[in-house]
């Protein structure tokens, strides 16, 4: 069967799962994770000989590129592109992952900062020659939050109990499974003492507060709204399960016919990803420049309100965005790591030659290349 073939048929398969909210903040678009279709696309240019489709949820994650399009950095300079092309880039701001990965492989998207269950599940339906990963965004950014009146001080202590987490078999109902087993336990279903539910972030956050559960692990910003709000405990800081305490949350995508067409227009791309990636990076460095940190908080609000009118209080990011990392290295490894824990515990199965095969879809000779001329360490992978 052939690419093609193969997107067209996932395409027709994935199917999203309709989540709403009864709170009266989208909790699940402004996290990225609800299941719903809906898009914002803002055109920058009217005229062009080139179009570039970039997709990105509303979400921490992807503060480079909220950021990035809200200062105009990334339109700028896909300006400057020293060439005869009109370059326009379309910014497509999607809630629901199966959506991108649809609009991807139907090629109303060209390129997409996706999280690591879109990229495994791309993978998984159409191989390695759909899409490559061109670079990292971020990585952190979730944590295990009990309730400080659970009884829970320790890993020992959660036998009995009842956690949340966002999604079945998403990034942060992987990590609590495995941890829970890591630590001796294991969920009801398995045979084991502890419930494991999956809930809408609003629900979540309603009954962590109504203590319906005893804890959840959650992406920013509702750990951080959990431990602000609801005197939440930070039990686990997914963090420091990790080597050097990163593990990838997001990527950038690309599909492999645009790439292989348009290698300059990715190039442009990846220069401002990098120049936003570093920006970002050095105002969050020193936390106790607040200023700096500031200078993010109100560039991300400022962003965000432009595609959802919404806001976060700025304490709340404040806290939210020291818990992420943003890297330009796609954390290859840690996504294979994902992917095996997800096979694990029965939610893909990877099948033969999965830890050599996966390594097909990375393809930074582009972001090298940018690397280079900035003078900046080039990734190895």
């Amino acid at each position: 069967m052939n690419s093609a073939t193969k997107l067209g048929i996932s395409a027709i398969i994935i199917v999203a799962v309709i989540l709403s909210s009864s709170s009266n903040i989208n909790w699940e678009s402004l996290v990225g994770i609800s299941n719903r279709s809906n898009e914002h696309s803002n055109q920058h240019t009217a005229s062009d000989n080139i179009s570039l489709n970039v997709a990105y949820f509303p979400n921490l994650n992807h503060a480079s590129a909220i950021i990035g399009f809200q200062n105009g950095n990334f339109k700028n300079i896909l300006d400057s592109a020293n060439n005869s092309k009109n370059i326009s880039i379309n910014e497509r701001v999607f809630s629901s992952s199966p959506a991108v990965i649809e609009a991807l492989y139907a090629g109303q998207i060209d390129v997409a900062y996706v999280n690591p269950n879109s990229i495994i599940d791309g993978y998984i339906l159409a191989g390695s020659d759909g899409f490559k990963i061109i670079s990292g965004v971020s990585s952190g950014g979730a944590s295990f939050i009990v309730r400080n009146d659970s009884g829970i001080e320790s890993p020992s202590d959660l036998g009995g109990k009842k956690f949340a987490s966002p999604q079945l078999g998403n990034t942060q109902d992987v990590a609590l499974r495995k941890y829970l087993q890591d630590n001796g336990f294991d969920t009801l279903k398995n045979g084991g003492n502890v419930t494991v539910i999956n809930l809408k972030p609003g629900d979540i956050i309603s009954q962590f507060q109504n203590k319906e559960i005893d804890g959840a692990w959650v992406p920013e910003p509702i750990a951080t709204i959990l431990h602000q709000l609801y005197q939440g405990k930070i039990l686990v800081d997914e963090r420091d399960l990790w080597p050097d305490g990163k593990f990838v949350t997001s990527d950038i995508i690309v599909r492999t016919d645009y790439l292989e067409q348009n290698p300059d227009v990715i190039k442009k791309l990846l220069e401002a990803h990098v120049d936003e990636t570093k920006w970002i990076s050095e105002k969050l460095a020193d936390t106790n420049n607040t200023e700096n940190v500031d200078e993010v908080v109100t560039d991300f609000n400022k962003g965000l309100s432009k595609i959802t009118g919404k806001t976060y209080p700025e304490n709340q990011l404040r806290e939210a965005l020291s818990h992420i990392d943003y890297t330009i290295d796609p954390l290859a490894d840690t996504l294979l790591s994902i992917s095996n824990s997800s096979n694990d515990l029965g939610f893909i199965k990877t099948g033969k030659n999965w830890d050599y095969e996966i390594t097909k879809l990375y393809d930074l000779r582009i972001l090298n290349q940018v690397l280079e001329e900035k003078g900046e360490k080039q990734i190895n992978y």
